[in-house]
């Protein structure tokens, strides 16, 4: 398998490249030159395969679809190492809970920092220590989070050799929980930066640093945010783990709810879902920050600046530019590098927007890839938190809440498709990480695991920036002596 980049370079590049490359030289995103196809015959043997051996094994046989670059027993000892009840809490891994009829949660946020990243991120630590090692090499990791990326990257490459990471954050804009998770960690191959702006602020520093192709060479500068081929890749799975469990027979089919800021989760939902999955629909939810509801309604792709990014109860999609959408875009427009590169380089750094209404080709987007979206705000998420705990006995997160809401409102106007028997909303996070939007909802705190009670006492480890690319930059270089320490 072969990658390529959104932007329209072809230069082959094996999948081990790309783990540590993050950006295409041409400022592009990676993906695979195809999407494997999987038949039914083949799903019913991934089927087979997750209830006879589990999760890890079914992650070693979607993996090999798309890495022939690691060795097979590697590779799959890499898997099994990852996905442990040890690490996330059951051997499912990602259970199923029922909710009212056809609806289920798909619980992704067992791991070690209790959101859905660490299903993808835990991988990735494992997959740099392991090619670093087999290179005698070293990686800077710089990252954007706002608010789960960020804790599960930093758990995920904590005493890893050969590792460091500088994490950018929106200054003040995380939870007091999400905050605690990261800025406690006193691990000397963790920088913790908060930046005086939004997330995209720091999204758009993690992207200048890596177009800055010198700068990327000298210092060895690597990417976990989700533009990195591998993270979502690893994501991937657990769509077809959710299929595996709500369904019976290979031939029906289920709708994915997805919380979406920076496109990343439902993003390896089109991909599944291009491979053959059997999804109808994939349920697009945001927050206020609505920029993806309004292109899936209209066509048109609007960023917002950062004043006019709202500070939300589901901080984690306060994204106001979504960098994985453009591998949809490219696949919308029939992979067509030099017609991407024009809308996400010259068209969307000029005016900030670009407009497909007209386009054939989105006119058929809803039929062909399955997208449907709506937007939560606020209000409702109290009132979705609210009344599935009334109804149900279940506590969920904001930013599920907001799945869960578009994707009862989307059914309600449009009923489930023949042949489909579920929809299954992905959790994205544990109530405790937004304990102060869930005592508004229910008067009372959520459950806590044991090892988090008091974090937000612990002291903080922590650097203030100006949302200045130069600064970071100076940051960076200021703290990478050579060589890498062993």
């Amino acid at each position: 398998m072969n990658y390529l980049s959104t932007r329209g370079d072809t230069s082959p590049k094996k999948f081990c490249d790309i783990l540590l490359e993050g950006l295409a030289p041409d400022g592009g995103l990676y993906l695979p030159a195809h999407y494997p196809q999987i038949d039914a015959a083949q799903r019913a043997a991934l089927r087979s395969t997750f209830n006879n051996e589990g999760y890890a094994a079914l992650a070693f046989e979607i993996l090999s679809l798309y890495i022939d670059d690691i060795p097979a027993a590697d590779l799959k000892a890499i898997c099994l190492k990852t996905y442990t009840a040890d690490v996330f809490g059951t051997a499912a891994i990602v259970p199923l809970t029922p909710l009212e009829e056809g609806i289920y949660l798909e619980a992704l946020s067992n791991g070690p920092t209790l959101a859905f990243k660490d299903m993808a991120m835990q991988l990735l630590g494992n997959l740099f220590e392991y090619e670093l090692a087999r290179r005698g090499e070293s990686l800077n990791i710089l990252g954007a989070t706002s608010g789960d990326t960020g804790s599960a990257a930093e758990y995920a490459m904590r005493g890893k050799k050969g590792v460091r990471v500088f994490m950018t954050s929106p200054e003040g804009r995380m939870s007091p929980f999400q905050q605690a998770q990261m800025f406690s960690l006193q691990d000397e191959n963790i920088h913790n930066l908060a930046v005086t702006g939004v997330f995209d602020d720091c999204q758009d520093i993690v992207k200048a640093v890596s177009n800055d192709l010198a700068f990327k060479r000298n210092y060895r500068i690597g990417t976990v945010n989700s533009i990195n081929w591998a993270r979502l890749l690893a994501q991937v799975v657990y769509y077809f783990a959710g299929y595996f469990q709500a369904t019976q027979t290979d031939d029906q089919k289920v709708n994915f709810a997805v919380p979406s800021g920076n496109f990343g989760n439902v993003c390896a939902g089109h991909v599944a879902r291009m491979m053959g999955l059997p999804i109808d629909r994939l349920i697009v939810a945001t927050n206020e920050n609505d920029v993806l509801d309004e292109f899936f309604r209209t066509g048109v792709y609007r960023v917002r600046g950062s004043a006019d990014t709202f500070e939300t109860s589901s901080p984690s999609m306060d994204i106001s530019k979504a960098s994985n959408f453009e591998r949809f875009v490219f696949d919308l427009l029939g992979r067509d590098g030099a017609a991407t590169r024009a809308l996400f380089g010259a068209q969307l750094s000029g005016t900030g927007r670009f407009d497909l209404s007209a386009d054939a080709r989105f006119a058929t987007a809803a039929t062909r890839y399955g997208f449907e979206s709506g937007k939560s705000t606020h209000r409702n998420r109290l009132d979705t938190i609210r009344a599935t705990f009334e109804q149900h006995g279940v506590v969920i997160d904001t930013h599920t809440a907001d799945g869960l809401k578009v994707a009862r409102e989307c059914l309600a106007a449009r009923p489930l498709a023949a042949g489909t028997v579920a929809t299954l909303v992905l959790e994205t996070a544990l109530p405790i990480k937004f304990a102060q939007t869930i005592v508004q909802a229910l008067g009372r705190e959520p459950d806590r695991p044991a090892k988090f009670i008091g974090i937000e006492a612990l002291p903080k480890r922590v650097m203030v920036l100006p949302a200045d690319v130069a600064v970071v930059k100076a940051y960076i270089e200021a703290h990478c002596p050579e060589p890498f320490p062993a």
